[in-house]
């Protein structure tokens, strides 16, 4: 059984509430049980191959595991988070960037599994830096000897990228507030498998046009100076390789070597850091490592290989041999780093950090470095990732798998020279593109094709896409994919000899993916892609092999390229087949009309197109470790957009036949949805003159306190009850047998006397905000035994003397000074006292010409009267109100909502600052333009009441003393505003507050 119809129960913005059940080989029963899994891996691995009738078969071992050091480090991070941010013991810019990423007011909410991965390597380094140390050291002892290394684990499509930007920030971030510190660093070295993820990872580097940063709201505005200012270097591990400094030939190497032989015409140690690093990174030091997907990075264990091992075949080999060199080159790279700069810590970040084949260890064990898991069930549960959908059942009575789940061994098994294999130079030769090398290849892939064609159907029913489903061939070598490739796309096929010979051009058998037309002619734009991903990810130079092969491929597409008026002179083949790769699903790009990609090799990371639908494996998969790398290839969602109804993401599937993933192996029906239409909102420069809107960018308020008495103006939100759901007054205990026992806290409580309860929230007021005028406490005693007699109730017998415990007691401060600054609203001469803003230096001003986003959302409104051409609504009284706005050009200027506008309010709750962004900002017509602040509540909580409270008493007079903003309001509307004309004429009509 898998996972039933709906395989998603969890949100993925929230911690996980409940999971699968799992039988004994890993695999989901449907019974749902209540609360979060533990971190488990469940890693099937090869045994030893039987011989006699099932010689040649794979049999699978399942080895599960529970992950002791995560499950003890989460169990403390779950208890860190739930305390209030004051007590979170991390520095003022980490909790300011913690609270950021939490926020569930934010346009676009972080998933849990990102902010849970940052928030354990902030646990670790700045809370609790010596809880785990120990372990963690040991852990790293053999496999990255000298290096401090920690590893969140988490499935492809998670955001790994997001969290790579999340962990730049906090460092940079802190190490500009307290450049003395050493916890933090401000250089940062990003290390990725390939060239494909190195160029997707520019997007980290701040000074780009299209940075994380500010795509996805990661930094408050006014802590993006600090991360300009980090030094980033993105690298792939190849670059640790030494490079020739000379092109000198062999001999002349032994000749003119001397005693240090090619050594001298090859690069030292220190030169390939320096060349590696760069002036960015030389001369820092303690910089920060980020390894993407660094399952290729590690020291190779020695001696302790099983005897018994199960034998490898020569592909095998051949696979492990380079595993381990990539492994040894990476880790090899790193530790130079160490020894010549110095390394603060490495953070790997991968959706597979397991030992690989040739590593020494068990292939599949798992980095024992791990500290965070947001592995792929977890990920599926939270409708983050895909489901992979693979054959279960056949009615074929041979075999225990169906055939079309591990074809290529099915069809070994019956033919071990069925595909040509490497270095099977005359079979390469004389394969025939007409035909594929068994019938259940053929039948394998048109049956996988047929369900594409019908998805295809239904995407190009909404022809703004743009782009296409995506279908994917993965082979074993380059002779296999040659022929796959040819027989899918079309191919020139000579018929007779000599003289004779004529040319004639044979369409694909597959119509969606034919490169050649309905006349026999090759496509100016290809539909079917050929690319080989090892070589294209280490940088070198195509094989002559796979040039001659996709000779055809590469003039197509240097032509297109010239056609767009680019430039083919300074590009490389490879450069160009990375680029199409790089751009398969982007509309106006390279690659916009690909369809299909035929790979060789694994395509086993760095690849995000989001639009793969089905994945074909022509190819040994040796472990689940593999199959899962590459049909994480397909597991990237096409939408994120969340279901009403349920707050849930919507269940995607992608379909995979030829691969052996002993995951999720039944779901419900449905096929994943076209991908939503993008739309860009952003200000128009036509309208700016007109309808530009500004406001300042408030870090915080000043109070010029006058010399006179204080004045306090209680209101409605400064009103606060206790009753037994702040404090439980009576608690009663009882063993399963014997007497119980009652606590009651009142007893205690009220033996204390309430004015020395309230001399003591008096002192905290005073502490907390009037440090610098110990002359006030009398008054503020007073003004606080009124606040005591006037504001403050109880319910359920709770006792007024609870204030004793400094929550509460904080929660009284915050209401007391919020009623005294109200009461700065008086004349300007300062006789009352004065409120002012204190704005960020490097930030003083927002605008709206700054609002430029994409979305995919579909609640859009086009605009007359703003300056931003949409508005993009979240709930029905936002489109209500707007449009209603739009109908009221003889009072509205012009109006914007909050939307990737970066407008917040600072304001104190329990003890704690927040910020809050506030609905739309609607600047109206009079002799003075008035900004009125708008926000919309139902049901209003204390936190709401102190948000308003904020605006009304603290932000509206602070910026409206400044006199630099203009005039400034505020209306918080408690229900829907079907009366919002005469709201806003009535303020058009009366004076704004001073």
């Amino acid at each position: 059984m898998g996972f039933a119809n709906d395989p998603i129960i969890n949100s993925p913005f929230e911690k996980p509430k409940s999971h699968y059940e799992l039988d004994g080989d890993g695999q989901p029963t449907g019974k749902v049980l209540p609360d979060r899994r533990k971190s488990i891996y469940v890693v099937p691995v090869p045994a030893a191959r039987r011989r006699g009738a099932q010689q040649g078969q794979l049999a699978l071992e399942d080895k599960v595991t529970t992950n002791v050091l995560v499950n003890k480090i989460r169990q403390e991070v779950d208890k860190w988070r739930e305390l209030p941010p004051g007590k979170w013991g991390v520095t003022p810019e980490s909790q300011r960037l913690l609270l950021h990423w939490q926020d569930p007011d934010r346009e676009r909410r972080l998933f849990f599994c990102q902010r849970e991965a940052i928030e354990t390597l902030i646990w670790l380094t700045e809370v609790a830096p010596k809880e785990f140390r120990t372990e963690i050291e040991t852990a790293n002892a053999e496999a990255n000897p000298g290096l401090y290394r920690l590893a969140c684990k988490m499935a492809t499509g998670a955001g790994k990228t997001t969290v790579m930007a999340m962990i730049i920030a906090w460092h940079a971030v802190n190490r500009a507030r307290r450049p003395g510190s050493k916890h933090f660093s401000d250089a940062f070295l990003i290390v990725t498998p390939g060239i494909t993820i190195r160029d997707r990872l520019r997007v980290l580097k701040p000074q780009d046009q299209q940075n994380i940063y500010q795509q996805l709201d990661l930094v408050p505005p006014d802590m993006m100076d600090a991360v300009l200012k980090a030094r980033i270097v993105i690298t792939n591990y190849h670059a640790f390789m030494l490079k020739e400094k000379e092109q000198v030939s062999k001999l002349n190497r032994q000749i003119l070597g001397g005693r240090e032989g090619e050594k001298k015409f090859t690069e030292t140690i220190g030169e390939m850091v320096a060349r590696v690093g760069g002036t960015d990174l030389l001369g820092r030091k303690n910089i920060i490592v980020l390894n993407d997907e660094a399952h290729h990075c590690y020291r190779r264990k020695v001696g302790d290989e099983e005897e018994d091992a199960a034998p490898m075949t020569a592909e095998e080999r051949a696979e492990a041999e380079s595993n381990e060199k990539a492994a040894r080159v990476w880790i090899s790279g790193l530790e130079a780093f160490a020894g010549h700069i110095g390394l603060e810590a490495v953070y790997d970040l991968s959706a597979t950090p397991f030992f690989l084949r040739g590593s020494g260890y068990d292939e599949g064990e798992l980095f024992p470095w791990v500290v965070s898991d947001f592995g792929l069930l977890d990920a599926i549960e939270s409708g983050i990732v895909k489901v992979p959908r693979l054959p279960v059942l056949d009615d074929a009575i041979k075999g225990e798998l169906p055939k079309f789940r591990d074809i290529y061994n099915v069809i070994r098994k019956e033919n071990p020279r069925a595909f040509p294999m490497r270095g099977r130079r005359t079979q390469a030769a004389v394969a025939d593109p007409s035909q594929l090398p068994h019938h259940l290849l053929e039948a394998a892939i048109e049956a996988l094709y047929k369900h594409y064609a019908e998805m295809f159907a239904k995407w190009e029913k909404v022809p703004e896409l743009g782009r296409p489903p995506v279908f994917i061939v993965v082979c074993n070598n380059t002779s296999t994919s040659k022929l796959v490739y040819d027989w899918i796309s079309g191919y020139d096929k000579t018929e007779g000899e000599g003289e004779d010979a004529k040319t004639r051009t044979v369409p694909g058998k597959l119509p969606l993916f034919s490169n050649v037309d309905e006349d026999g002619r090759w496509r100016r734009r290809f539909r079917t892609f050929l690319i080989d991903s090892s070589q294209l990810e280490s940088g070198e130079a195509l094989s002559d092999d796979f040039r001659k092969v996709a000779a055809r491929e590469i003039d197509e597409f240097k032509k297109e390229k010239q056609a767009r008026g680019e430039s083919v002179d300074d590009i490389t083949d490879a450069d160009i087949l990375r680029e199409v790769m790089n751009t398969v699903g982007r509309p106006g790009r390279l690659g916009a009309d690909i369809r299909c990609v035929v790979s060789v090799s694994m395509l086993t990371e760095g690849w995000d197109a989001n639009t793969v639908t089905h994945i074909m494996g022509v190819r040994a998969f040796g472990t689940q470790l593999l199959c899962e790398q590459v049909v994480g290839r397909g597991l990237r969602r096409v939408s994120y957009e969340v279901d009403p109804k349920t707050g849930f993401f919507p269940v995607e599937y992608a379909e995979v036949l030829g691969v052996p993933f002993s995951f999720a192996q039944s779901g419900g029906g449905g096929d994943p949805p076209p991908p939503p239409r993008v739309t860009r909102v952003r200000a128009l420069e036509e309208r700016r003159k007109e309808r530009e809107i500004r406001f300042p960018n408030v870090e915080g308020y000043r109070v010029e306190f006058p010399r006179r008495p204080l004045r306090p103006v209680f209101t409605d939100d400064s009103k606060m009850e206790l009753t037994p759901d702040d404090v439980p007054n009576v608690t009663e205990a009882e063993p399963l047998i014997g007497e119980g026992i009652t606590f009651d806290l009142r007893e205690d409580a009220e033996k204390l006397r309430l004015k020395s309860v309230a001399f003591d929230v008096a002192g905290l007021l005073l502490r907390e905000k009037f440090p610098d005028q110990v002359w006030r406490y009398p008054e503020l005693v007073r003004i606080t035994e009124q606040w005591f007699e006037q504001c403050l109730t109880t319910q359920g017998k709770s006792p007024k003397q609870y204030l004793k415990w400094r929550p509460l007691a904080q929660r009284a401060v915050d209401r007391i000074f919020r009623a005294l600054v109200g009461s700065l609203t008086g004349p300007a001469n300062g006789t009352r006292g004065r409120l002012l803003p204190i704005v960020n230096p490097l930030n003083p001003e927002g605008s709206t010409r700054h609002v430029d986003f994409t979305t995919s959302k579909q609640t859009l409104i086009p605009t007359t009267l703003s300056h931003v051409n949409y508005v993009v609504y979240d709930k029905d009284w936002e489109a209500g109100f707007t449009e209603r706005l739009e109908k009221l050009s003889d009072v509205v200027v012009s109006y914007v909502k909050n939307h990737s506008l970066h407008f917040e309010v600072p304001y104190e709750y329990g003890g704690d600052t927040f910020r809050y962004r506030p609905d739309f900002i609607v600047r109206l017509k009079g002799a003075e333009r008035l900004n009125l602040v708008v926000e919309v509540k139902g049901q209003r909580d204390a936190k709401d009441a102190a948000k308003a409270d904020t605006m009304r008493k603290v932000w509206i007079p602070a910026v409206n003393n400044s006199g630099q903003y203009g005039r400034w309001d505020f209306l918080e509307l408690t229900d829907i505003p079907y009366d919002i004309e005469d709201r806003l004429r009535a303020f058009v009509r009366a004076p704004a507050m001073a």
